[in-house]
């Protein structure tokens, strides 16, 4: 076992770099998308259901010209609105970030789940991988108290090594 395979069970585990079942992790996302927006009376169209499988394909942060290619192989028209309308309702529902360093975007990996997103982000192979922290609880969350600031929404981009891209520059 790895030490990444021995961590407690509490840790939040980063999923981008983390070995997994891929496509049960793509379908069980897809389905659970699915849920939650008849659930809400979300109307996830078959192309914004198409740009969220694009994005869960992918550990790492998709540009809006790359996802216009893939929706466009996959049928769905050539113009630049269709992905951005795509895009912004993954996102303003909760089913996708914006990693604002990269101009990209990513799946989330906690839909539904109100959460502060730390994007750690390798700079050598450009995979990105979601966890979360309580910033009102850190160092963040006391200075902003210092401050009479109230945090209302956070949103961490780390930018550093992958396990794998660390290892290799290690040998």
């Amino acid at each position: 076992m790895t030490s990444r395979e021995n961590r407690p069970a509490d840790v939040v585990h980063p999923l981008g770099f983390e070995r997994h079942d891929h496509a049960r992790c793509i379908s069980t996302a897809l389905a659970e998308a699915e849920t939650r927006s008849r659930h809400e009376g979300l109307r996830l169209t078959p192309v914004r259901r198409k740009a969220l499988e694009v994005l869960l394909q992918e550990h790492r942060a998709v540009g809006a010209y790359e996802m216009l290619d893939r929706l466009r192989d996959a049928g769905f028209g050539s113009q630049p609105p269709v992905a951005y309308r795509a895009l912004d309702f993954l996102v303003a529902n909760g089913f996708a970030h914006k990693i604002e360093r990269l101009n990209a975007f990513i799946a989330c990996t906690h839909p539904g789940d109100s959460h502060s997103p730390v994007f750690m982000i390798c700079r050598a192979c450009d995979s990105v991988a979601e966890t979360h922290t309580t910033p009102a609880r850190g160092a963040l969350g006391e200075a902003a108290r210092a401050a009479g600031f109230r945090i209302e929404r956070t949103m961490v981009e780390a930018l550093g090594l992958c396990p794998d891209c660390a290892e290799k520059t290690d040998a």
